[in-house]
């Protein structure tokens, strides 16, 4: 059971990136995204490479996760972004708060099976290799 878990909150959070990532390029471009985007979160990217920054690493994490690639460098960099994602419709808009806590549910949870990836990061006196 825990294994399935394991499986589904990977590929959850890989279609979801992958699916972001694709609709903040036509933001970008200036058409119309195929899914809404909160307009508290669009008014926070002023300019545009921090967006194109963000959907771009949005779309590579959404692939590693979706082909089982990585996992622990797409976790470490996604986990910024969810943590971002869930703060702004906790305190802005909470039109999709809901999807904010399955992101961080599902990011906690690959986060405790590949825990041992990140063990020597909080190492208190870590010695050079």
């Amino acid at each position: 059971m825990a294994k399935v878990l394991l499986h589904v909150s990977r590929l959850f959070l890989g279609f979801v990136f992958l699916v972001a990532g694709v609709n903040g390029y036509f933001v970008i471009f200036g058409l119309e995204p195929f899914i809404a985007t909160s307009p508290d979160a669009m008014a926070l990217f002023e300019f545009n490479y921090l967006l194109i920054a963000e959907k771009s690493l949005e779309i590579i994490c959404g692939i590693l996760l979706l082909t089982n690639q990585f996992i622990p460098l797409a976790i470490a960099i996604l986990a910024p972004i969810v943590v971002n994602i869930f703060l702004l419709h906790l305190f802005l808009d909470h039109s999709l708060l809901l999807l904010a806590i399955l992101l961080v549910i599902a990011l906690g949870y690959l986060l405790f099976f590949y825990r041992q990836n990140f063990v020597r990061i909080v190492e208190r006196k870590a010695k050079p290799t």
